[in-house]
């Protein structure tokens, strides 16, 4: 077995990520029987957070695959074997192709044996079954009775060949039937409709009177009420004319409904599994809406001036070849803002019962990819001059679009930005990402008109919302930085004299 061991050795699932607990397998690489050397890259998975591919640690042949592409797999699972010894055991060539079945078989034979003793067996699907033949003997312990009828068969035996011969006595009873269809049912029967002869139906006044209007008498009433109360609605059902007649004309649109409704959905429906960005962004949402009580502000300004600098930046020198929009701009009055504010840069620690005030800025910016929304943050942007933050915007924007962002860089953010203007939106009221105190949503720029110097003009304009943590920051703090970013927006040299 430690010779096994020592030829087939697995290749498990990493944590690609900070605390990630599965992934989903992309696309393979290696198929079994091909050569693989140390650091060979051998798959691409997705996990919660970003596309990697994954090298494998050691050389060999691959002789199992366990898993498809699309599966998605937990954190520690076995998801390839290889071979570290293809020569050993191969003494006879031809005979190889009838050997290799064999061999992976003993190879799957050893595996499922040593499965049960580690904590693998549980992450790969292995001893799902004995462990669940342990339990189900324990269920029925309070149960005193119902225990040894399920769970000891030879015990329960005597029971039913006791009560055989005790059913015969009463079978040859032929008068036994007589008495079933005499009237001891129907007074049963009766007396819930009302119909005793010394009981008198249950019901409240105002059902009484109603009753007594309509001419209807309580004791012909089923009632449907609780310990046989009429309601209102038994003494309308009573009154209305031909009940069966109404019945079946409802019944009938009920049932053609029915298996009418699932023509029209056939084709017209698909069904994606929750999982990768879309099950984490998914979860961190839930986690941010029910945990940070969330206040959104919001600000209407005007950017022709930003716009017009964003224009003759274009052309400058110092920005050739890179990124130049009017994000780069409000990342920059955003970031501006956080410097006159800094308290706003913070975190909430639940378990230390703590603020955690930040002296660095890690700027997220929302970016839309082909596998969901995804939220990379440029590190210590607060540090950047603005050709250096237009050079980190574009690679961050671009690698998302890519799917190669790494999970390294969506973590550790501090505050973020969505650029929700891209799409045409006046703005949002977006959620925060969990750990962060605040996030901005930029609108589109839309021509408007505006009164700049005491006359209606049109003016580029926009709409900003702020949303913050409201267990940290209060209303003063948040106007006082979205107000800042405002300010920077309409006149753009106060980053010469704020920034």
């Amino acid at each position: 077995m430690t010779a096994t061991d020592q030829r087939f050795r697995e290749f498990k699932m990493p944590d690609v990520g900070e605390g990630l607990t599965e992934a989903e397998i992309l696309k393979w690489y290696v198929a079994p029987g091909d050569r693989v050397a140390d650091g060979q890259v051998v798959c691409e998975v997705e996990t919660a957070k970003a596309a990697v591919e994954l090298p494998i640690p050691f050389d060999g042949v691959v002789h199992e695959v366990r898993f498809g592409e699309g599966a998605t797999v937990d954190v520690g699972t076995a998801i390839i074997s290889v071979d570290t010894q293809p020569g050993a055991g191969d003494t006879a060539a031809p005979s190889e192709p009838a050997v290799a079945p064999a061999e992976a078989a003993e190879a799957a034979e050893a595996a499922e044996a040593a499965q049960p003793e580690g904590r693998q067996a549980n992450l790969v699907g292995y001893g799902a079954a004995p462990s669940s033949t342990k339990r189900r003997p324990r269920k029925p312990r309070p149960g005193a009775e119902a225990a040894p009828a399920r769970g000891v068969p030879a015990q329960p035996a005597p029971a039913p060949a006791a009560a055989a011969p005790a059913a015969p006595t009463p079978a040859p009873a032929a008068p036994a039937p007589a008495p079933a269809p005499a009237p001891v049912v129907a007074p049963s029967q009766a007396e819930l409709n009302g119909h005793a002869k010394a009981a008198r139906p249950l019901a409240k006044p105002p059902v009484r009177k109603l009753a007594k209007d309509l001419g209807i008498d309580l004791a012909t009433v089923t009632p449907t009420g609780p310990d046989g109360t009429i309601t209102r609605e038994d003494v309308h059902a009573a009154a209305a004319p031909a009940p069966a007649a109404v019945a079946e004309p409802v019944a009938e649109p009920a049932a053609a409904v029915a298996e009418a409704a699932p023509a029209p959905v056939v084709g017209r429906e698909r069904r994606v599994p929750i999982k990768g960005v879309r099950k984490a962004t998914a979860q961190a949402m839930v986690s941010s809406a029910f945990t940070a009580p969330h206040v959104t502000e919001f600000i209407t300004v005007d950017v022709t001036r930003t716009m017009k600098l964003v224009a003759d930046l274009k052309q400058d020198p110092d920005m050739d070849g890179l990124r130049v929009n009017p994000l780069l701009l409000v990342a920059k009055a955003f970031l501006v803002a956080i410097r006159r504010n800094p308290d706003i840069n913070a975190s909430w620690d639940e378990a230390a019962q703590e603020i955690v005030y930040k002296d660095y800025v890690n700027l997220g910016i929302a970016a839309a990819t082909p596998r969901g929304l995804i939220v990379p943050n440029i590190k210590d942007a607060g540090s950047l001059t603005l050709p250096e933050l237009a050079s980190a915007l574009g690679e961050l924007v671009s690698t998302a679009r890519e799917g190669r962002t790494s999970p390294a860089a969506m973590s550790g953010g501090t505050v973020t930005i969505t650029n929700v203007g891209v799409f045409g939106v006046d703005t949002g009221t977006p959620l925060l990402n969990p750990g962060e105190s605040a996030i901005l949503a930029f609108g589109a720029v839309k021509l408007q008109p505006w009164v700049h110097k005491g006359k209606v003009k049109p003016r580029q304009v926009t709409t900003l919302a702020l949303s913050f943590d409201h267990r940290m920051v209060d209303g003063e703090l948040g106007s006082k930085v979205l107000a800042d970013i405002a300010a920077v927006l309409e006149q753009p040299k106060r980053l010469i004299t704020w920034g």
